[in-house]
């Protein structure tokens, strides 16, 4: 790689040494110099049609690639990136935003710019709340800026934020030797006690069993998690947010925990336990479904990146990285098969001829056809409430905002999940309501010839609301969403009332790989998946009860 001339050439090769190799944006005046360094470089820009489109494909491409980025002008673009951003914060995916701004010297005696809201520098404290590590470059010193940031992004999987002053893209390049990732720091008497206490724990307990969490996925642990498991022969269950840490497939894992929402020979299990050893797990009230779940701290050990607790002892500068190498390297004894509940693979899916589909039918459906190569991204919702149940074949094949559930992620997120992982096809689960905010980056992703299966429960609102508190507020207009594929000039449409007919448009569009498919299923509005009503009927109690 040629030596960088200027900032803006130092900001895109480090992103490309990072493996970065599309960055998702919208181009405005402030960041026209950027994009234009962007076109001319290894890095493809992928320019969406809104910038919370750009936000959620950068958000998905980094929860497989390990890094993203997104590009946007200076308030205009970099506003509407808040709520993909503090999504991204939430959930612990490292997306780098990068935002044009007006120059440094544009901005002296504080004239009256577009786009500015208050202050030159409101944008930046707004991103200041919700990125782990921030900065406004000034002059050709922007090079260690640019380091220090990226490399928080990659210790602390969060995003980060980069505004970028027009007039300092052309700057020349102030050089030192950059850093890769600064290795952890390791406190090894904390982490040897902490070792010690949780394998003492576990080696006393006589029905242990694993909680994985979404941390795992994040910071790349899913092999160690593999091995730990193998090694112990300790049963396993994922949060919501976890699913897929590991395979279905596996003979030890058991399925989703989340309290009452979930199965209850999975949950009698967990809740059972005289060990619980949570790794990487956040307990948010959706993975612990509605806060229905019944985890004794003080049979607990819990792992996070920040800290391990044991029972009530903590251990804050041991990782999760550290734990998890430290109880594979140390002597527990290996468990004996016991009776388990049984991840079951999915039953053959025979359809009715002319019978009206239903939510439940509609998941046995998908579950059958899943294959090696589909990786499920689900709206919040019952898109994600159902999606739970299915059997995932691989690791890191299934993926939701299922802490901060955001809706609109789903189908933006097919866009940067594929450009990241072209050997995946994504099998999108969105709702109607979901689609009508984000649906059209359906234009992006046909523009760059991905191949998507949308899958759009047209239920005609939303639907997760209704159980809880029901109104007009809740619905939508109903769209042909079929004839989008007669807008864009590309793609295949299904319409699906019945199961047969559903049937039909999966294979088809199985077979059909040259673009997007987009299946319209229309649905009784007052139909949903079990795990939903189980949980919308909770939360509706509590709705009432503070109202």
């Amino acid at each position: 790689m040629e030596p960088s001339k200027t900032v803006g050439e130092y900001l895109v090769n480090r992103l490309y040494e990072l493996s970065v190799r599309q960055v998702f944006g919208v181009p405005g005046d402030f960041a026209l110099g950027f994009f234009d360094l962007l076109a001319h470089s290894r890095i493809q820009v992928v320019n969406t049609c809104d910038e919370q489109g750009a936000g959620f494909a950068a958000d998905a491409y980094a929860r497989l690639k390990g890094l993203g980025a997104l590009c946007v002008t200076y308030c205009v673009g970099g506003l509407k990136v808040v709520n993909p951003v503090a999504q991204a914060y939430a959930e612990m995916s490292p997306v780098v935003v990068i935002s044009g701004a007006p120059g440094i010297k544009e901005r002296v005696k504080n004239p009256v710019l577009h786009h500015k809201v208050k202050d030159f520098d409101t944008q930046f404290r707004i991103f200041e709340q919700i990125t782990v590590a921030s900065t406004v470059l000034r002059d050709e010193n922007g090079c260690q800026e640019i380091d220090r940031v990226l490399e928080s992004a990659l210790r602390f999987k969060r995003p980060v934020y980069i505004e970028l002053p027009r007039d300092v893209v052309q700057l020349p390049a102030k050089l030192g030797d950059h850093p890769s990732v600064i290795p952890e720091e390791i406190d090894q008497e904390s982490l040897r006690e902490a070792v010690d206490e949780a394998v003492k724990m576990i080696n006393a307990a006589e029905k242990p069993v694993i909680v994985a969490g979404i941390e795992l996925h994040r910071f790349g642990l899913q092999d160690s998690l593999l091995r730990f498991v193998e090694k112990t022969g300790i049963p396993i269950a994922t949060t919501l947010d976890g699913k897929s840490v590991i395979s279905d497939r596996h003979p030890l894992c058991i399925g989703v925990y989340e309290g009452a929402m979930g199965f209850e020979d999975v949950r009698m299990y967990v809740e059972s336990s005289d060990c619980l050893i949570l790794l990487g797990a956040i307990l948010s009230d959706v993975n612990l479904g509605g806060f229905t779940a019944h985890l004794d701290q003080t049979k607990s050990i819990n792992a996070t990146n920040e800290k391990v607790s044991i029972r009530h002892h903590s251990y804050d500068d041991v990782t999760l990285r550290q734990f998890i190498k430290g109880l594979i390297g140390s002597n527990i004894d290996k468990r004996k098969t016991r009776e388990i509940p049984r991840r079951v693979p999915p039953i053959p899916f025979f359809p009715v001829q002319g019978q009206r589909l239903t939510v439940q039918r509609l998941f046995h459906r998908l579950n059958s056809g899943l294959e090696d190569n589909t990786l499920v991204i689900a709206e919040p919702g019952d898109a994600l409430f159902g999606g739970a149940d299915l059997f995932i074949h691989g690791a890191t094949e299934f993926f939701s905002p299922a802490y901060y559930l955001s809706l609109g992620f789903a189908v933006p997120a097919s866009l940067g999940a594929q450009l990241a992982r072209p050997d995946l096809r994504p099998l999108v689960l969105v709702g109607d309501g979901a689609f009508q905010m984000t649906g059209m980056e359906l234009s992006t992703i046909a523009r760059f010839g991905l191949n998507p299966i949308i899958i759009v429960l047209n239920n005609r609102g939303y639907s997760t609301e209704r159980p809880m508190m029901d109104g007009p507020f809740n619905d939508v207009l109903e769209w042909d969403y079929g004839k989008v594929t007669e807008v864009l000039g590309t793609g295949k449409a299904f319409e699906i009332e019945t199961e047969d007919q559903l049937d039909n448009a999966l294979i088809s569009a199985r077979e059909y790989k040259a673009g997007f498919c987009i299946l319209n299923v229309r649905l009784d509005p007052n139909d949903s998946s079990p795990a939903l009503r189980r949980l919308t009927e909770s939360l509706g109690r509590r709705v009432k009860q503070q109202s």
